[in-house]
């Protein structure tokens, strides 16, 4: 009698697939590792293909008729899957907005470093509000106030681009620098998700 040694923690949740001996129906229709259709078998004849292969098989669309089953590396799929979710967690980062405030007579040494500061949020992904305050007498100096802008928007313009252009909220003036786009890095393949339910019964019906 065939047994499988491969059997994993039950699964719990609405989202979690059944693998292996916890596939619950009969009769499956079977997807092979490399996408080839393998037919109506029955769970054990399907898990002595799995074994043979030393893969998992895999319940992808337990709602068909019969429920379709692929043979494949489970734990490289959850593997695959969980850098899929820290890569996303670090493309977020680039939404958090970095504020860095100064005041028209900021000295040259603070603004310099203030700058070189921006240039490093701006490296790390992540977007910078500039704010130029202004306060008593300093209204005078809007002028100056908008040269110091301007400076600081040529110092980043290597490493950011304005998604918001300099304007004048109440006293201060304001704008929001982006990271560059990079748009001659070539992009990272990444590995091609399952899309469960749809591409299987798709693939069933080929």
């Amino acid at each position: 009698m065939f047994i499988d040694k491969r059997r994993p923690p039950s699964p719990t949740g609405n989202n979690k697939l059944r693998i292996n001996s916890f596939i619950r129906a009969k009769e499956i229709r079977v997807i092979g590792a490399e996408g080839d259709q393998l037919g109506i078998l029955s769970v054990r004849d399907a898990l002595i293909k799995a074994d043979e292969a030393a893969l998992d098989l895999v319940e992808v669309a337990p709602t068909a008729n019969p429920p379709v089953c692929r043979i494949m590396d489970f734990g490289k799929y959850k593997y695959e899957q969980s850098k899929k979710v820290q890569g996303g967690k670090a493309h977020s980062k680039a939404t958090h907005l970095k504020e860095m405030q100064l005041r028209p007579f900021t000295g040259e040494h603070d603004l310099d470093f203030k700058v070189r500061h921006a240039k490093e949020f701006l490296e790390s992904k992540q977007k910078v509000k500039i704010t130029l305050m202004f306060r008593g007498r300093e209204m005078s100096f809007q002028e100056k106030g908008r040269d110091i802008m301007a400076h600081i928007e040529q110092q980043l313009i290597e490493v950011g681009q304005l998604e918001s252009p300099l304007k004048k909220e109440g006293r201060n003036l304001v704008m929001i620098v982006a990271p560059k786009a990079h748009t001659t890095q070539k992009k990272i393949k990444q590995p091609k998700d399952i899309d469960f339910e749809r591409n299987a019964v798709n693939e069933a019906k080929t």
